[in-house]
């Protein structure tokens, strides 16, 4: 009996879910001047499995799964700034900002599954040379994902 309880625990820790979980910010280059470009989140405050990238913006999927990944967002006053969360190339969700008189923050999520080594990134739309992201002490620009289920 008790063998077989040694078993039954080393089974269902072989077959826990790993830890992932991302939580990137600091947007360096706030341009937002060119259509497609992928938004680069430098500082990685949790990088749980080690699957995003801080020098190309990208997060890898370690292990496949459920996923939830959140952006934050904040725009200059009287600019748009049309973000998407890209999965191997398509559009999962977006989003868009814009506000007259003030600088203004918002954001996006989405559930998704995702494979081992699928990729996932921020992305502006539409570029255009007057576009840009805003931040100070209190609007933060982010991207974090956490596996929810293997």
């Amino acid at each position: 009996m008790e063998e077989g309880m040694k078993m039954l625990k080393e089974l269902a820790e072989n077959i826990k879910t790993p830890s992932v979980a991302f939580f990137a910010h600091n947007v360096v280059d706030l341009k937002l001047d060119r259509t497609n470009k992928i938004i680069i989140f430098t500082t990685a405050t949790t990088n749980e499995g080690s699957g995003y990238d801080t020098s190309t913006g990208i997060f890898t999927a370690p292990v496949g799964g459920l996923y939830l990944f959140i952006v934050n967002f904040c725009s200059l006053k009287k600019q748009h700034s049309p973000l998407a969360l890209v999965l191997s190339g398509n559009v999962i969700a977006r989003s868009s900002n814009y506000n007259a008189d003030y600088h203004s923050c918002s954001s996006f999520s989405a559930i998704v599954r995702v494979k081992s080594s699928e990729k996932v990134w921020v992305k502006f739309m539409y570029g255009s040379p007057g576009y840009a992201l805003y931040k100070d002490a209190w609007m933060l620009n982010s991207f974090s994902g956490i596996l929810i289920n293997k």
